[in-house]
C-alpha cells in the first residue's frame, strides 16, 4: 500500500488498493459546490431524488472547463464571426459538440480511474523527455493565454470607464483570493457564481433581435457569407482552436482527481461534461448573433477590430446592451484566467511530485499556491506595461494553440488505449475511429494555421485542399503499415488484465495501480514513427513561430 500524509494532520493515510493517488487530499468525501457525498456511503438508493442529489454534488468540472473555454479569446472570435460573416458560420458550432464531448469524455475516464493528473501520466508512461516537452509547451501557452485574459479585462473596463490600473490589480487579487481559500467547495461555488453571470447572454441575445429562422437554417446548412475565402477559413480554424484547447485536457482531469470523483461516478461526470458542451456552444451562438446585430445596426459588417470595439458599437445601439456585453466579456476573462492558471498549477504539482489540491490551505501547499499567484501577478504586470506587444501576444496564442492541438489529443488517445492505465475502461474500437478522425482534422487545421501564420501570402483555399489530400494519403499509408505489421506479428495476450466483461460493480471499483508497478509502454514501429514525426513537426513549428515573432517585433 502507498502511504500518504493526511492534509492538516501528522497522521498517515493508506491509499486504498495500492492506487496511484499522489496527494492524500485527493482521497475522501466528494465536497461539491451543490452537495456532498460521503466516502462511507457505498450503497446509495437508486431513487430519482438521490440521483438528482448525486448529480448536483458531482456537477462542476465539466461545466467549468467548457464555460471557461468561452474566455476572452473565445468572445472575440465569436463576435468577429458574427460581425464579419453574420449567422453563416453557426454550423461550425454544431460540428464542435461531438468533438468536445468525445475529447473530454476520455479525460473523464482518465481522471476518475487513474486518480492522477494528465501531466503525471504523460511523464510516467512516455518518459521525462515527452513529459517535459508537452508540459513545457502547456506552461508557455497557458501563461500567454492568461495574458490575453487580462487584455479582455482591460477592454471590458475601458467600455465601463474604469482605468486599467485599477481593474487589472483588482482582478488579479480576486483570482488569487478565489483560489487560495483552502476549500475546494468554496472555490467551486465561486466559479459557479461566475458561470451564472454568463446567463446575461440570454437577455443580451434577446436585445440583439435574433432571427430564429435564419439561425436554424445556418445551423444545419454549411456555408460562408461571401463565399469560401482565406479569411473565412482562418476564422473557422480560430473557432475550432478557441473551443478545443489543450489546457482543457489537463484542467478537467486534475480537477476530477481533486474533487475525488471515482469510476463509480463516471456516468454523472459524463453528464456534467455533456451539459457543459451544450452550454458553451449555445453561449458561442449567442455571441455570434450579437456580433451580427452590432454589424447590421451600425453598418460595420466586415470591420471587426476587437471585442472592446464591439462593446462600443453595441453601446451606440443600446447602452444596456453594450454594458451587458462588457460584463459578459469581463466575466469570461475571469473564468478563463482562473481555469487556465489552475491547469498550470495542477500540472506543476503533478510533474514535481508536490502537494497540489484546493482542499489544502496555503501553508500546506505553498509551491502549488505560489505557482498560481506568480503567474497571475506576472501576467497582470505585463498587461500594465506601456507599449507591451499585446497584439503580438494575442496572435501568438492562437498560433501556438493551433500547433499544440494535435499533439495533446494524440497523447490523450494513446493513454486511453493503455490497458495498464485504464484496464477495463480503455477505448472501444469505434471510439478510436472517431478520435483518429478528430486528430486528423486537428492536424490539418494546425498545419493550415501554422503555414498562414509564418507565410501570410499563401492561398489558404488551395493550401487546405493540398493538405487534405496529403493527410489522406499519409493516413492510408499508416493504416496499411499498421495492418501489415499487425498480421505479421502475433497478437499480444493480456491474461492478467481486466476485460470489458467485468461485472458493473467490479468496473466501478477498478483503479489504476501505482505507476511504478505498471509494465512499460511498448510502441509499435508505426506508432514510434508517427510520434517522431509529430515531435519533428512541433520543433519545426516552434522555431518558425519564434522567428516570426522576432520579425514582427522588430518591425
Amino acid at each position: 500500500m502507498t502511504i500518504l500524509d493526511r492534509p492538516g494532520s501528522d497522521t498517515v493515510l493508506e491509499a486504498p488498493h495500492g492506487t496511484a493517488v499522489l496527494d492524500s487530499a485527493h482521497l475522501g468525501d466528494i465536497e461539491g459546490a451543490l452537495g456532498r457525498i460521503s466516502l462511507s456511503d457505498t450503497a446509495r438508493p437508486r431513487s430519482l431524488q438521490i440521483r438528482l442529489a448525486t448529480m448536483l454534488a458531482i456537477i462542476g468540472p465539466g461545466l467549468i472547463v467548457m464555460v471557461g473555454d468561452n474566455d476572452a479569446g473565445g468572445v472575440a472570435t465569436y463576435v468577429q464571426a458574427g460581425q464579419n460573416y453574420g449567422y453563416s458560420l453557426l454550423w461550425v458550432l454544431v460540428l464542435l459538440i461531438p468533438v468536445l464531448i468525445v475529447n473530454q469524455e476520455m479525460v473523464v475516464r482518465l481522471g476518475a480511474v487513474t486518480g492522477v493528473g494528465h501531466a503525471r501520466l504523460i511523464n510516467k508512461r512516455f518518459g521525462r523527455g515527452w513529459g517535459w516537452f508537452s508540459v513545457g509547451d502547456l506552461f508557455l501557452l497557458n501563461f500567454l493565454t492568461l495574458v490575453t485574459e487580462f487584455i479582455g479585462v482591460t477592454l471590458a473596463a475601458d467600455y465601463i470607464g474604469i482605468p486599467r490600473y485599477v481593474v487589472v490589480p483588482f482582478a488579479a487579487i480576486a483570482l488569487i483570493a478565489i483560489m487560495a481559500s483552502g476549500s475546494f467547495r468554496r472555490w467551486e461555488r465561486a466559479m459557479l457564481v461566475f458561470i451564472a453571470i454568463t446567463l446575461l447572454q440570454i437577455p443580451m441575445l434577446l436585445l440583439s433581435h435574433p432571427d430564429a429562422g435564419r439561425a436554424a437554417k445556418s445551423l444545419v446548412t454549411p456555408g460562408m457569407s461571401g463565399g469560401v475565402t482565406s479569411d473565412a477559413v482562418l476564422l473557422i480554424i480560430a473557432m475550432v482552436g478557441t473551443t478545443v484547447a489543450p489546457w482543457q485536457l489537463f484542467f478537467q482531469q486534475s480537477n476530477i482527481v481533486d474533487k475525488r470523483i471515482t469510476p463509480r461516478f463516471i456516468g454523472y461526470e459524463r453528464a456534467d461534461t455533456t451539459l457543459g458542451a451544450f452550454v458553451v456552444v449555445m453561449g458561442a451562438a449567442a455571441l455570434i448573433m450579437t456580433g451580427d446585430w452590432a454589424a447590421r445596426a451600425t453598418n460595420s459588417g466586415g470591420r471587426f477590430v476587437d471585442a472592446g470595439a464591439v462593446a462600443h458599437l453595441l453601446g451606440q445601439i443600446d447602452t444596456t446592451l453594450g454594458s451587458m456585453f462588457a460584463i459578459v466579456l469581463l466575466d469570461a476573462s475571469i473564468i478563463g484566467a482562473a481555469a487556465v492558471t489552475l491547469a498550470s498549477s495542477y500540472a506543476f504539482g503533478d510533474v514535481c511530485g508536490l502537494k497540489h489540491s484546493l482542499h489544502r490551505g496555503f501553508g500546506d501547499a505553498k509551491p502549488f499556491y505560489l505557482s498560481y499567484t506568480g503567474m497571475v501577478v506576472i501576467a497582470a504586470v505585463i498587461v500594465l506595461i506601456p507599449g507591451a506587444p499585446l497584439g503580438l501576444i494575442t496572435t501568438g496564442v492562437q498560433a501556438l494553440a493551433g500547433l499544440l492541438l494535435p499533439s495533446a489529443t494524440v497523447f490523450l488517445v494513446l493513454l486511453c488505449n493503455d490497458r495498464e492505465v485504464l484496464g477495463p475502461w480503455v477505448n472501444r474500437p469505434w471510439l478510436n475511429v472517431v478520435s483518429g478522425l478528430i486528430v486528423s482534422v486537428l492536424l490539418l487545421l494546425s498545419g493550415i494555421l501554422m503555414a498562414t501564420t509564418v507565410f501570410p501570402g499563401l492561398d489558404i483555399v488551395s493550401l487546405a485542399a493540398d493538405l487534405t489530400v496529403g493527410l489522406a494519403i499519409c493516413a492510408a499509408t499508416v493504416f496499411g503499415v499498421l495492418r501489415w505489421s499487425g498480421r505479421r506479428r502475433p497478437k499480444k495476450q493480456w491474461p492478467d488484465q481486466p476485460s470489458f466483461e467485468l461485472a458493473r460493480t467490479e468496473r466501478a471499483t477498478w483503479r489504476m495501480p501505482p505507476l511504478t508497478s505498471l509494465k512499460p509502454v511498448s510502441w509499435s514501429a508505426g506508432t514510434r514513427l508517427g510520434m517522431l514525426a509529430l515531435r519533428g513537426y512541433l520543433v519545426v513549428g516552434a522555431i518558425l513561430l519564434v522567428a516570426k515573432a522576432i520579425q514582427l517585433g522588430s518591425t
